[in-house]
């Protein structure tokens, strides 16, 4: 959501353009990477309060002090508001949460090691100051007014449209942290397979990753409150995509859909100018209200498709969005999942087949279900657990066939160990943490910062 914008690039003169931008994500195999991105919660360690911007212990500091590692700074009017570092970048969500948007790498080693050191970095930086940072789906008892809202413009643009479409706009932009993943595709054809099966089986990954089961210092009713926000954000540009499934999907489809999803903002000479709610269709006549006789360029389309949040997004790669942040070990199975579902032609097959039959009222109910009920929800009369449990066996196989060993011949398939694990006990980590907060912690969200902190 938060990257830098792009800004300028050559006009857009039809409509070709836009199929063609994603058109230019088809790689071959041999060039196939992975990106993942997690994003966490900052708090004062004394007080366990949310991170404020200013200040010697708030979010500036943590982005100066981590310039120290060779990370550049992108400034937005005086404030540093992300940081980059080769094709690596930190940016900042509406309330403060920390990403890390990792560089495209070519094996799950290599994704693990940089959360590692991202971790190691941002824990050396946080300590100086009197932070400490953790992963959660939803912040466990701040409250909205306990939140700080981070100096960038799209956010003050997105702060004032949420309310008009969705209740808890705001609270997504606030109080949520995610685990994503990016992977890409080889032809139009692989990209629609791909869709189709990790966008029916993204409720498996909430399910197993679910790990935000607390709203406000009290039991949320939620295995994954975070995931359940998503279904009262905005309507036009989140949820299931139920086209995907249906015949003749491709590019030019999802072009469809981008161009029924309402605008945020066109951003011009280092600004965001509210586009809230007008239609990308009349920017191509050169009839948009906020640009008026202005046609737009091919990186205000880059720009419009990061404001839309289905459980999965096309750009020129395929974005996985369904998990909530959890501990290092969860950052590093989410990639480990999908790779191993998507990346392995065999896996890809034995997914599809495991799915290929469910209707639009299956996915839905999974979407509903799956946030409340976790790995518990009873689904075609099998508990989640099983269904899971064979998802994570062809992640296996996937991973098998990739044949990428470390230094100490350890193949990929050991980061889906905390998956083996949920599995198994069909525990999520919102099961845990639950478990928890009524048994040793007895009813002490200090504990839960203090156990759970990075």
């Amino acid at each position: 959501m938060s990257a830098p914008p792009s800004g300028g690039g050559a006009p857009i003169e039809n409509r070709r353009q836009l199929i063609e931008y994603f058109a230019a994500g088809n790689k071959p195999r041999a060039l196939w990477r992975m990106g993942t991105e997690h994003e966490k919660f900052g708090y004062h360690t004394k007080t366990l309060k949310p991170l404020a911007y200013d200040g010697p212990d708030g979010i500036r500091a943590m982005l100066e002090g981590l310039t120290r590692f060779g990370w550049e700074p992108v400034v937005e009017g005086n404030n540093p508001i992300a940081l980059l570092r080769g094709k690596a970048s930190i940016t900042l969500e509406p309330g403060g949460q920390f990403e890390l948007s990792g560089a495209p790498l070519e094996t799950l080693h290599e994704a693990a090691a940089e959360n590692g050191q991202h971790i190691d970095e941002v824990k050396q930086v946080a300590g100086e100051i009197g932070a400490s940072f953790i992963g959660l789906g939803f912040a466990p008892e701040w409250t909205r007014e306990d939140m700080h809202w981070m100096p960038k413009g799209r956010y003050k643009i997105m702060r004032e449209y949420m309310p008009k479409v969705g209740k808890l706009g705001i609270d997504m932009m606030l109080r949520t942290c995610t685990v994503q993943t990016n992977l890409d595709f080889d032809s139009e054809a692989d990209m629609v397979k791909k869709f189709r099966v990790s966008l029916a089986l993204q409720p498996i990954a909430t399910a197993l990753f679910a790990n935000s089961p607390f709203k406000e210092g009290k039991d949320a009713g939620f295995k994954s409150y975070r995931s359940h926000i998503w279904t009262d954000t905005d309507p036009d540009r989140c949820g299931m995509l139920p086209f995907v499934f249906e015949d003749g999907f491709g590019f030019e489809r999802y072009v469809d859909y981008m161009l029924d999803v309402p605008m945020y903002f066109v951003y011009r000479d280092g600004k965001y100018i509210d586009a809230s709610g007008q239609n990308f269709r009349d920017f191509l006549k050169g009839k948009l209200p906020a640009r008026p006789g202005e046609l737009p360029s091919i990186n205000d389309w880059a720009d419009h498709i990061t404001t839309a949040f289905p459980e999965v997004r096309l750009k020129r790669y395929l974005e996985m969005r369904g998990a909530d942040a959890g501990p290092l070990g969860a950052l590093n199975a989410l990639p480990a999942l999908w790779v191993g579902l998507l990346y392995d032609q065999g896996a890809l097959d034995a997914a599809w087949d495991l799915v290929k039959d469910w209707s639009t009222a299956d996915h839905d109910f999974l979407r509903a279900e799956t946030p409340k009920s976790g790995l518990a929800t009873m689904f075609r009369g099998r508990v989640l657990s099983e269904l899971a449990r064979d998802v994570v066996e062809i992640a296996h196989a996937g991973l098998r066939a990739r044949k990428q060993l470390n230094a100490d011949g350890a193949d990929e398939t050991m980061y889906l160990a905390p998956l083996d694990r949920a599995v198994a006990s069909g525990q999520a980590p919102a099961d845990e943490l639950l478990a928890k907060w009524h048994g040793e912690w007895k009813g002490s969200f200090a504990a839960l910062f203090r156990d759970c902190a990075y």
